[in-house]
């Protein structure tokens, strides 16, 4: 496949206006806010409340445990993500020796987006299938990024991943806006009761748009060979891209960095809204409109933000244009600690758009310019992946924990500003001198 050709570059961005819509619909805006009104109403209705007493919190009965809806929702996320990361490894290593990726991200998109057509049924009552839809969809959207990524060292020189990957993530953005401007208008115009078709909508579109990407990405891109034993030579490359990965200086120094920063960046996708519907008062806000129109105003302030940052990388460099990124997002979590008016989250949000897309693009561009000349991609791009998840099974996990045992969802931002100021000190020691590709530093 010949690096650079531009309709197949249009096709790859093309996957991110197609899955975003997912990170925004079901992850952060519409879903957590349906979810946390229909358990609270499932509990006012079990309890004969008409409305929440003062100091009593929402429970939910999840396979006879009593818990809090937040803390349920972000262990089985901290699940998903720990198959993911099992999941990851495994199948990339066979992806790469038979030439698969296409095939497995294909499978994975169809996972999630029939997944998110499944929520249309969600019922409180019946909590553990619900949450069986999450898991699932969850699963479908993050193993089918492992191999979408894997595609950005092939498709384009070291050269021009910072441009395309903002390119990827800006197009994201906008799509993911689109469908959410059109659940809005459905749950304002047509009606609350009608929000799930919004998650029918998610995964038609995140199906039909994603064909675009099909019809022009190679499934075969090095003309691999179908033998038998295929998973188990596709463990020995794995194993062998593995040593290869541990002889790379920038390569580990780097994840583990973006360990701990992109622990702290997925938390917040994953949480804000749980929180922003806890902790602030939105009665004279806009109630939850207000809420999604926050959410909307992070898409668009997103798109921004990846730009800025791809510009700024090419002036200061890739690890110097994170660490400033890193700095920005302490400063926003020491913020969210003491918000408490609409207001005040709109400016949160808006500081929190500026570095949320940068921060993302970034970081897989940056990754994607340390890897060697190779053709294993989708196995490098495990380790980053694998990476990810079990940062975000840390982040979701801890701040769960900590609401639970600290009775306030507001000491698990705590959590999330120490893991910011980790990565920061950890990108300090990564080398920041871009290598050429038949020149990695090694240990």
């Amino acid at each position: 496949m010949q690096k650079g050709d531009k309709k197949i570059i249009r096709g790859w961005v093309f996957y991110d206006w197609a899955n975003s819509v997912y990170n925004l619909v079901i992850s952060s805006a519409i879903f957590p806010i349906f979810y946390d009104n229909i358990t609270t109403q499932h509990f006012l209705d079990q309890n004969g409340y008409e409305t929440l007493p003062d100091g009593v919190a929402v429970t939910v009965e999840f396979f006879g445990y009593h818990l809090s809806s937040s803390v349920l929702i972000s262990w089985v996320l901290s699940a998903s993500f720990l198959v993911v990361s099992i999941l990851s490894p495994m199948l990339s290593g066979v992806a790469d020796f038979s030439g698969n990726k296409k095939r497995f991200m294909q499978f994975f998109c169809y996972l999630g987006a029939l997944s998110c057509i499944s929520l249309y049924w969600f019922d409180p009552a019946h909590l553990e299938l619900g949450m069986l839809s999450i898991f699932l969809a969850s699963i479908g959207f993050w193993n089918s990024l492992v191999f979408y990524n894997a595609y950005l060292p092939e498709i384009a020189e070291p050269k021009d991943h910072d441009k395309i990957s903002a390119r990827g993530f800006s197009m994201g953005y906008f799509g993911s806006m689109i469908l959410l401007v059109i659940c809005l208008s459905i749950i304002m115009f047509i009606g609350k009761e009608y929000t799930p078709v919004c998650f029918i909508l998610v995964g038609l579109w995140w199906i039909g748009f994603s064909q675009i990407t099909y019809r022009v990405i190679p499934n075969n891109v090095y003309k691999r060979k179908v033998e038998s034993g295929v998973v188990w030579k596709g463990f020995r490359e794995l194993r062998k891209v593995f040593k290869e990965f541990m002889q790379i200086k920038q390569l580990k120094r780097y994840l583990y960095a973006f360990f701990f920063f992109n622990t702290g960046v997925q938390t917040v996708m994953l949480m804000a809204v749980i929180f922003a519907k806890k902790e602030i008062s939105w009665s004279e806000g806009g109630g939850d409109v207000g809420l999604i129109i926050a959410i909307l105003l992070i898409q668009i302030l997103g798109a921004v933000g990846a730009f800025i940052m791809s510009r700024l990388s090419g002036i200061i460099g890739n690890i110097n244009t994170l660490i400033i990124s890193v700095c920005i997002w302490i400063v926003v979590c020491a913020a969210a600690f003491v918000v408490t008016t609409p207001f005040q989250f709109y400016f949160l949000a808006a500081s929190v758009g500026l570095v949320m897309g940068g921060v993302q693009s970034m970081a897989r561009s940056t990754y994607s310019k340390f890897l060697p000349e190779t053709q294993d991609h989708a196995s490098y791009f495990s380790f980053y992946d694998v990476t990810e998840k079990i940062g975000i099974v840390v982040g979701t996990f801890s701040f769960g924990f900590l609401e639970a045992n600290m009775g306030s969802i507001r000491y698990s931002i705590i959590s999330i500003a120490v893991f910011f100021v980790i990565g920061l000190i950890l990108l300090f020691l990564v080398p920041k001198r871009m290598p050429e590709r038949a020149q990695i530093i090694t240990e």
